[in-house]
C-alpha cells in the first residue's frame, strides 16, 4: 500500500468510526499491555492518546511488548508514539516519561474518557486503579495474564467504570513469565473493552 493509497484507507476508517475517533484514552504504562492496547486502538480508529511511562525500550521487552530493534534505548513513550504515528499520521499524542501515582494520574489523565491501566507492580496498579475511579474516570485494568495456556481469560465488568481482564490467577514468577501470547491476548480485551464502553455492546 503506498502513502496516498494509506491517506485514503484512514480516511476511510475515521469516516466509519467518527462516533469514536475523537476520544481521548489514556494509559498508564507503555509496555506489553499498554502499547500493544494502544495499536489496537489506534488500528479502530481512535486517535487522540494520553500515555505514560518512565522506562525506556530494552531487549528484553521485545518478547512481548510493540517494539522493534530500531526502538533500543528509546523511551518507551517515544517509541509507541512513532509506532502510532506509522499507523495513523493525523494521531494526536500526549507523551509523559514518568512514572504515575494516584493523584499524578489523575491530573495528568484529566479530560480523558477511559485509562487504560498497564502497569506491572500490584500495588502501583491498586493504588492507580481507586484514585482513577474515586476521580470519575471508566478504568479497564488487566489482572493475570503470566506463562503459557493455563486459566481462560476472561473480562469481568465490576460496577459501570471498571473492567478488569485476564484470568485473575496467575502472576509473574519463577516458572511463569510474561510471553507474548497471554500478554497481547489481555491487552487486546483490554482494547475491546475500552471500544464496548464508548459504544455498547456489538448487535
Amino acid at each position: 500500500m503506498g502513502l496516498l493509497a494509506g491517506m485514503r484507507y484512514w480516511k476511510g476508517i475515521l469516516r466509519r468510526n467518527s462516533a469514536r475517533c475523537w476520544h481521548r484514552r489514556a494509559s498508564a504504562g507503555a509496555g506489553g499491555l499498554g502499547s500493544n492496547c494502544a495499536v489496537f486502538l489506534a488500528r479502530t480508529g481512535i486517535r487522540d492518546f494520553v500515555i505514560a511511562d518512565p522506562d525506556v525500550v530494552a531487549l528484553s521487552n521485545l518478547n512481548r511488548q510493540h517494539f522493534f530493534p530500531r526502538h533500543l534505548g528509546l523511551p518507551k513513550v517515544e517509541a509507541l508514539g512513532a509506532v502510532l504515528r506509522e499507523l495513523n499520521p493525523s494521531v494526536i499524542l500526549r507523551l509523559e516519561q514518568r512514572a504515575l501515582d494516584g493523584p499524578s494520574a489523575c491530573g495528568l489523565f484529566a479530560g480523558c474518557d477511559i485509562v487504560v491501566e498497564a502497569v506491572d507492580d500490584p500495588e502501583v496498579k491498586k493504588n492507580l486503579v481507586e484514585a482513577l475511579l474515586l476521580a470519575g474516570h471508566r478504568v479497564v485494568s488487566a489482572s493475570g495474564m503470566a506463562g503459557w495456556g493455563g486459566v481462560p481469560m476472561t473480562a469481568r465488568k465490576l460496577g459501570s467504570r471498571l473492567v478488569v481482564v485476564g484470568d485473575h490467577v496467575s502472576g509473574i514468577g519463577p516458572g511463569m513469565p510474561p510471553l507474548a501470547p497471554r500478554v497481547v491476548m489481555a491487552a487486546a480485551m483490554e482494547a475491546d473493552a475500552v471500544l464496548e464502553m464508548l459504544l455498547g455492546e456489538c448487535r
